[in-house]
């Protein structure tokens, strides 16, 4: 398959999960388990071997970008536990470079003596360059808003913290993402959506093979406890910050090769859209390299 193929599959492939205007999104609408119209069983070969394909057209274009110098591009994954996002991230961007991949967790003691958004601006990937944050400052309007006693812990003045202070953050982030597209660092967001039950079955496979005992935590399961808080918070989160500029995909995630397959053709779609290509080099550069190919020959 051609790049140009590649391409017009990615762009078929999100668009039914990309979303840019939250108002009437519903997260019931999405069901986690869903593959469009690839079956199971029939069809999962079929889309490894076009992700595999499509990593291959993602590294040219990742070049053409590195080449251009102009964009940034800024990937940002949220899920609830044991969605996929470090397999995704994983597989997906197997054939590129990017410049790093951010994991904000519990914010540190310097973290909390500044702003909530300065430890994830200060990790911005450069022009030319993707970056990737596994979490994000999205975490401030999810895990800070299901459990009141983070927020206590950001040193805000009380008369900061007012009934508004979500919808207040949800608007400081639309502004950023807006203040970021202006300045040609590209944005693309995923919820990865699995679904309670299979999130079980992964944390229970975690918990039986010795190998994946490392990946669980008892955190994990009494998260759990708050599901439909945090299902609530991610529609809420989505609906406020879906922006045609900044969008988010919502990527079914309880087969992990159809959250993959997308997530690849998400990104994919999003480079070919910026209209990369290499640098044209002038008379004088070409005089340059011609001359340095004659001496090169010529010893």
């Amino acid at each position: 398959m051609k790049t140009k193929e590649i391409i017009k599959t990615a762009r078929e492939l999100a668009r039914p999960f990309r979303v840019t205007k939250g108002k009437n999104f519903r997260l019931k609408d999405v069901d986690p388990d869903d593959t469009l119209d690839f079956t199971k069983e029939a069809d999962k070969p079929r889309a490894k071997e076009a992700l595999t394909m499509g990593v291959a057209a993602l590294a040219e274009l990742q070049d053409k970008l590195y080449a251009q110098d102009k964009w940034a591009v800024l990937l940002i994954f949220q899920a609830m536990d044991a969605a996929g996002k470090d397999g995704a991230i994983k597989h997906v961007m197997s054939g590129v470079n990017p410049q790093g991949c951010d994991s904000f967790k519990s914010p540190s003691a310097e973290d909390l003596d500044h702003d909530y958004l300065w430890r994830c601006m200060k990790d911005l990937p450069n022009r030319g360059h993707i970056g990737i944050f596994n979490r994000s400052y999205y975490e401030e309007v999810l895990v800070v808003r299901i459990h009141p006693q983070f927020l206590a812990k950001q040193k805000l003045p009380p008369k900061l913290v007012g009934k508004k202070i979500w919808e207040e953050r949800f608007e400081d982030i639309r502004n950023f993402e807006q203040y970021l597209a202006r300045n040609g660092v590209v944005v693309r967001k995923f919820f990865l959506h699995v679904s309670k039950k299979e999130q079980k079955r992964r944390f229970l496979d975690r918990i039986d093979d010795s190998f994946k005992n490392w990946k669980f935590s008892s955190n994990d399961a009494n998260e759990r406890d708050y599901w439909d808080d945090y299902m609530k918070a991610y529609e809420e989160m989505i609906q406020r910050t879906a922006t045609k500029d900044a969008p988010w995909y919502v990527v079914p995630a309880d087969n992990k090769w159809f959250t993959r397959f997308v997530v690849a053709s998400a990104v994919i779609e999003t480079l070919a859209s910026l209209d990369l290509a290499y640098p044209k080099v002038d008379e004088g550069k070409l005089k340059e390299l011609a001359a340095a190919k004659k001496k090169l020959l010529t010893k």
